[in-house]
Protein backbone atom coordinates (compact mmCIF):
# COMPACT_ATOMS: atom_id res chain seq x y z
CA UNK A 1 0.00 0.00 0.00
CA UNK A 2 1.34 3.37 -1.00
CA UNK A 3 0.89 6.54 1.03
CA UNK A 4 0.69 9.76 -0.97
CA UNK A 5 0.42 13.40 0.02
CA UNK A 6 -2.24 15.86 -1.16
CA UNK A 7 -0.66 19.05 -2.50
CA UNK A 8 -1.84 22.57 -1.74
CA UNK A 9 -3.69 22.51 -5.08
CA UNK A 10 -5.34 19.18 -4.25
CA UNK A 11 -3.11 17.13 -6.53
CA UNK A 12 -2.21 13.54 -5.72
CA UNK A 13 0.51 11.59 -7.52
CA UNK A 14 -0.55 8.03 -8.36
CA UNK A 15 2.45 5.74 -7.80
CA UNK A 16 4.07 4.40 -10.98
CA UNK A 17 3.43 0.78 -9.95
CA UNK A 18 -0.33 1.43 -9.91
CA UNK A 19 -0.27 3.45 -13.14
CA UNK A 20 1.57 0.58 -14.84
CA UNK A 21 -0.71 -2.08 -13.34
CA UNK A 22 -3.85 -0.34 -14.63
CA UNK A 23 -2.23 0.90 -17.87
CA UNK A 24 -2.96 4.56 -17.06
CA UNK A 25 -1.03 7.01 -19.20
CA UNK A 26 -0.73 10.78 -19.44
CA UNK A 27 -4.07 12.23 -20.48
CA UNK A 28 -6.18 9.23 -19.43
CA UNK A 29 -9.34 10.20 -17.58
CA UNK A 30 -10.62 8.70 -14.33
CA UNK A 31 -13.73 9.32 -12.26
CA UNK A 32 -13.32 10.03 -8.55
CA UNK A 33 -16.05 8.11 -6.73
CA UNK A 34 -16.90 8.38 -3.03
CA UNK A 35 -18.28 5.14 -1.62
CA UNK A 36 -19.17 6.49 1.81
CA UNK A 37 -15.68 7.12 3.08
CA UNK A 38 -13.74 5.09 0.51
CA UNK A 39 -12.56 7.12 -2.49
CA UNK A 40 -11.91 5.20 -5.72
CA UNK A 41 -10.47 6.08 -9.09
CA UNK A 42 -12.51 4.51 -11.90
CA UNK A 43 -11.19 4.72 -15.47
CA UNK A 44 -13.42 6.45 -18.00
CA UNK A 45 -13.74 4.15 -21.00
CA UNK A 46 -12.98 5.76 -24.36
CA UNK A 47 -15.47 3.57 -26.24
CA UNK A 48 -17.70 1.98 -23.59
CA UNK A 49 -19.68 -0.04 -26.13
CA UNK A 50 -16.53 -1.68 -27.45
CA UNK A 51 -14.49 -2.03 -24.27
CA UNK A 52 -17.37 -3.38 -22.20
CA UNK A 53 -18.56 -5.89 -24.79
CA UNK A 54 -19.42 -9.25 -23.23
CA UNK A 55 -18.98 -8.09 -19.66
CA UNK A 56 -22.68 -8.46 -18.87
CA UNK A 57 -23.89 -10.83 -21.56
CA UNK A 58 -27.38 -12.20 -21.06
CA UNK A 59 -29.42 -14.57 -23.17
CA UNK A 60 -32.37 -13.04 -24.96
CA UNK A 61 -31.57 -9.43 -24.12
CA UNK A 62 -28.78 -7.17 -25.28
CA UNK A 63 -27.50 -4.63 -22.80
CA UNK A 64 -25.23 -3.26 -25.50
CA UNK A 65 -28.18 -2.51 -27.79
CA UNK A 66 -30.07 -0.88 -24.91
CA UNK A 67 -27.01 1.28 -24.10
CA UNK A 68 -26.72 2.35 -27.75
CA UNK A 69 -30.43 3.24 -27.85
CA UNK A 70 -30.14 5.26 -24.64
CA UNK A 71 -27.10 7.17 -25.90
CA UNK A 72 -28.78 7.86 -29.25
CA UNK A 73 -31.83 9.29 -27.46
CA UNK A 74 -29.59 11.45 -25.26
CA UNK A 75 -27.77 12.83 -28.33
CA UNK A 76 -31.11 13.65 -29.96
CA UNK A 77 -32.26 15.49 -26.82
CA UNK A 78 -29.02 17.50 -26.79
CA UNK A 79 -29.48 18.46 -30.46
CA UNK A 80 -33.06 19.54 -29.78
CA UNK A 81 -31.89 21.85 -26.96
CA UNK A 82 -29.46 23.72 -29.24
Amino acid sequence: MAVVKVSQKGWVVIPAALRNKYHWNTGDRVKVVDYGGVVSLVPVLRKPEEEGRGALSMRGRSLLNRLKETRKAARQREKARK
